[in-house]
């Protein structure tokens, strides 16, 4: 059960883990000293997102170079942008809301973080 003061104390990293993989890192280090949930459950989101991200980003270049599909890219970049923009606006909002589509997914597989 997450208590309010558990997610105020988490609130900061569990954003700052949204802010590029280098924001993910310190979140996941800052939480290993002193573990968080609420920090531990917006981290394995964003670590859903950034490996989601990475895998797109490498298919679809592998794509691009068979065949030319303009904007795929972009809107596939962007639909992961927007998955990040409501995964911090659910870590502000202090809601353990997992992002459309594949956060219960990316909370399953990383349920050890």
């Amino acid at each position: 059960m997450e208590t309010n003061q558990t997610v105020e104390e988490g609130k900061t990293m569990a954003i700052i883990s949204y802010v590029t993989i280098i924001g993910l890192i310190i979140a996941f280090v800052s939480n290993n000293s002193k573990p968080n949930e609420f920090t531990s459950f917006h981290i394995r989101q964003s670590l859903g997102i950034f490996a989601l991200w990475i895998i797109i980003s490498f298919g679809l270049s592998i794509l691009s170079s068979l065949i030319y599909i303009p904007w795929l890219s972009t809107i596939v970049h962007a639909g992961l942008i927007v998955l990040l923009i409501l995964g911090i606006i659910a870590a502000a909002q202090g809601e353990k809301k997992p992002v459309p589509l594949v956060g219960d997914f990316f909370q399953d597989i990383f349920k050890n973080i």
